[in-house]
């Protein structure tokens, strides 16, 4: 039986290991001081156009969560935004992922670790240094807990919490979070890394895919059914972004270089029949696939809008009508059905009732 940690005191970090080299996901309750709440998401942080609305979801309790590269976290209320920052006690005011676990705790992954929300505040969690995951003996505890950017989160069926981070995947069973590719633990005959890995999918059969992304990452689309890892490069692609399931069990891939791709479990099919197609970032409770528009060289501008993909057609929604001039970059849906859209320029859309309104300043 694994034992539950001890809170610490206010600025105090503590890092304890078990036998098996995890570390207890607890430090810092810094408290929360929030600011003011405002009828829409306003930016205090300054930052530039390439700021993005990178995640969000809905609560156990209604409220709805967004997650942004550069002006921390906002939570709305149905009424207001209220939003938190490093001085509420986040890592950072950069925030790549979001989740709420079966505890009812959220979970925001930063560009410098983990921070949590238990209802009452903001506490850093720990992951366990880089030495032991990547062989490094020279991270101490602190420069380790700096480096991990954790770009991706996901709580299975049987409630392991998974970590894609800038140093490997790590896992988190009750109050543990130990590294994924502990040695003689997974088979790995290709010898992945696992580094950078930008989405995370379990799906209907209890499988888990990992979409690695930038370098150092760039091994392609990684299959672990609970026992191996199999590793597969459609089109010869390297860099997945995002990977989501439809109602048939066929994945669709979002890759940095050559499109949209849909795997039915036997095959890879690059996505031709459409132009204008970005990444696949949701599937709706209707079993629709919605996309983001292709992102302009620049890497701001979004010309073609969102796609929506009913099985047998695909309507797309012009940026005029839609989510405006940039890139989107998230997408999710809450329990009314409305569809949230975050872009650069810290831009946040909800589209409801046939249209888009925008939520942001």
């Amino acid at each position: 039986m694994k034992n539950v940690p001890t809170l610490c005191l206010a600025f105090t970090a503590l890092l304890l290991t078990n036998s098996s080299g995890g570390v207890r996901a607890t430090v810092q309750d810094l408290g929360v001081t929030p600011r003011a709440s405002k009828p829409k998401l306003t930016r205090t942080q300054g930052g530039t156009e390439y700021m993005q609305v990178r995640c969000g979801l809905q609560d156990g309790v209604g409220n709805h969560w967004f997650g942004t590269t550069g002006e921390g976290v906002y939570r709305y209320d149905g009424k207001g935004f209220t939003q938190y920052t490093v001085e509420d006690g986040l890592n950072s005011n950069i925030v790549w992922s979001i989740l709420e676990d079966k505890k009812g705790r959220i979970w925001f992954g930063t560009d410098s670790g983990l921070s949590r929300w238990d209802g009452k505040g903001i506490r850093s969690v720990p992951i366990p240094p880089a030495s032991e995951s990547s062989g490094s003996a020279t991270a101490s505890p602190k420069q380790a807990l700096a480096a991990q950017t954790v770009w991706s989160m996901l709580e299975d069926r049987k409630g392991t919490i998974w970590f894609g981070t800038s140093e490997g995947v790590f896992r988190c069973e009750g109050e543990v979070i130990v590294p994924f590719l502990e040695k003689g633990q997974v088979r790995n005959p290709s010898g992945l890394h696992l580094k950078m890995v930008d989405d995370i999918l379990e799906d209907r059969r209890g499988i888990l895919w990992l979409a690695s992304g930038m370098p150092p990452g760039r091994e392609g689309l990684c299959r672990f059914d609970g026992t191996s890892l199999t590793r597969f490069n459609p089109g010869g692609e390297e860099w997945i972004r995002t990977v989501v399931e439809d109602p048939k069990g066929d994945l669709w891939l979002g890759t940095r270089h050559k499109g949209v791709w849909r795997y039915d479990g036997k095959t890879f099919s690059r996505c031709l029949e459409q132009e204008g197609l970005g990444m696949p970032l949701l599937v709706d409770r209707s079993g629709n696939v919605w996309f983001s528009g292709v992102e302009g060289e620049d890497g701001l501008g979004n010309s073609t809008g969102i796609w929506r993909y009913d099985g047998k057609s695909f309507r797309n929604f012009s940026a005029k009508e839609g989510p405006g001039k940039y890139g989107v970059w998230c997408m999710f849906e809450d329990r009314d059905g409305d569809i949230w859209v975050g872009t650069r320029n810290t831009g946040l859309y909800r589209y409801a009732g046939g249209s888009f309104t925008r939520f942001s300043e």
